[in-house]
């Protein structure tokens, strides 16, 4: 496999919606701990056996195509991670709360998960828009969320432990890799909102530093369904690439509706960061070989980790269904929150934090070894970029040799600083 060599990534380091019964059901069974340590008191997010988690995403709306298999995956890790012994000796039991793919809904959900449920974490999220809206709830509560989605980056915070990849990550070496490839004329595609927005800022000054040219902008509201004049822009911008930060059901729509106009990957070539596995099921493989994604994981990622992790994803929501990046990260997170609790001996957040913050934590993921940096509080990833084929599965074609330091500010690129990329709220 050829790796990428570009100098920046030199750093070391769906198809259908969530059923409504569903909802409320708890994970698991009692059994044994695995750890020797014993929580130093009994905060009110345990109750005899168990510990309570919040899992809050869109179980309803534009999003909820992409949410359910992240839903899925802590499902997964947390009837796993019960099998095995629980955490502290306690089992698992989590509470679902829909976020309806609006972020004032999420923000309601999030303060009934901590203030009245009092979960010990909340994993969840998938759009930056719905992160921001509960960030302040998360830092009032001094509560924990664990956010598993790459996303555009410009942000820390002491009550996030983000999973997913962070711009240079994702971003910046998919864009690195296009113009290594030839690719001169851009056309940024997105969904209205924070992080298409700000992914483009990076994008823009990216491309300005190389010296080419962003020949289009175009953004299309989250329940957007035509995508017409969109379309009618892109032909008369005749771009070399799209890239493409439409989220939700407007990729389907689009690439649907550009299918409808015979346009394929040869004559106008994407470059997807919010395209996963689980949307390719939902718009169809046909329409989409051939496309490009950047991501840190995929179905096909060749570790003894993702062979177990597809087995058991199959074995529980049926042999049709697919993984992707953020439901690996997902179970990542659930994991990773396992072994802080277990570091810190305790369930209480700010020692949680503490063990965090030492650098320590790591899990061996089916991505790879992921270590969460004990600093900004997001994760050592490898970058991967594939091509999507056409029985549905992303092949990896670059990658870097090792895991690449988080950089969220993108301190460590001249033309980033220069540029004065800032985040959008």
């Amino acid at each position: 496999m050829k790796r990428l060599s570009m100098r920046t990534l030199a750093a070391i380091g769906l198809s259908a919606f969530l059923a409504l019964s569903a909802a409320g059901c708890s994970g698991g069974q009692q059994s044994n701990s695995t750890s020797e340590s014993a929580p130093e008191s009994a905060p009110e997010t345990q109750s005899g056996g168990t510990v309570k988690v919040g899992l809050l995403h869109s179980l309803t709306g534009p999003m909820a195509i992409s949410e359910k298999s992240v839903r899925d995956a802590e499902v997964l890790a947390i009837e796993e991670i019960n099998e095995s012994g629980g955490v502290l000796g306690k089992t698992i039991e989590y509470t679902e709360e829909d976020g309806a793919s609006e972020p004032s809904t999420f923000a309601t959900k999030a303060e009934k998960l901590v203030g009245q449920t009092k979960v010990s974490a909340v994993f969840g999220c998938w759009t930056s828009s719905s992160r921001k809206a509960v960030k302040s709830v998360f830092e009032d509560y001094d509560s924990l969320l664990w956010y598993p989605v790459q996303y555009e980056g410009m942000e820390q915070s002491p009550n996030i432990v983000y999973t997913g990849a962070a711009p240079n990550q994702q971003i910046v070496p998919a864009i690195e890799y296009l113009i290594e490839q030839g690719y001169k004329k851009f056309f940024l595609l997105g969904s209205d909102y924070v992080f298409p927005r700000t992914a483009n800022m990076i994008i823009a000054a990216q491309v300005k530093n190389a010296g080419l040219e962003v020949v289009g902008e175009e953004y299309a509201a989250m329940d957007q369904t035509d995508f017409a004049a969109i379309i009618a822009k892109i032909e008369a911008a005749q771009p070399d690439v799209i890239v493409n930060t439409l989220n939700g059901t407007g990729n389907v729509s689009f690439f649907k509706q550009m299918s409808e106009k015979n346009y394929d990957a040869s004559k106008y070539m994407t470059m997807s960061f919010s395209i996963a596995e689980e949307e390719v099921a939902a718009i169809g493989a046909g329409i989409l070989k051939d496309h490009l994604v950047s991501w840190n994981y995929y179905q096909t990622t060749d570790t003894p980790e993702n062979t177990k992790f597809v087995a058991a994803y199959k074995a529980k929501f049926g042999e049709n269904r697919v993984t992707s990046d953020p439901a690996e990260a997902a179970y990542d997170a659930v994991y990773l929150w396992k072994a802080a609790v277990e570091k810190a001996g305790s369930f209480d957040v700010d020692k949680v934090l503490a063990a965090i913050k030492t650098g320590s934590i790591s899990f061996q993921a089916p991505e790879g070894k992921v270590v969460i940096d004990g600093d900004n509080q997001h994760l050592y990833k490898t970058v991967r970029i594939g091509k999507i084929g056409e029985d549905g599965l992303i092949t990896e074609i670059y990658a870097t040799d090792a895991p690449v330091a988080p950089d969220p500010y993108l301190t460590t690129y001249d033309w980033a600083v220069k540029a004065g990329i800032k985040p959008l709220e």
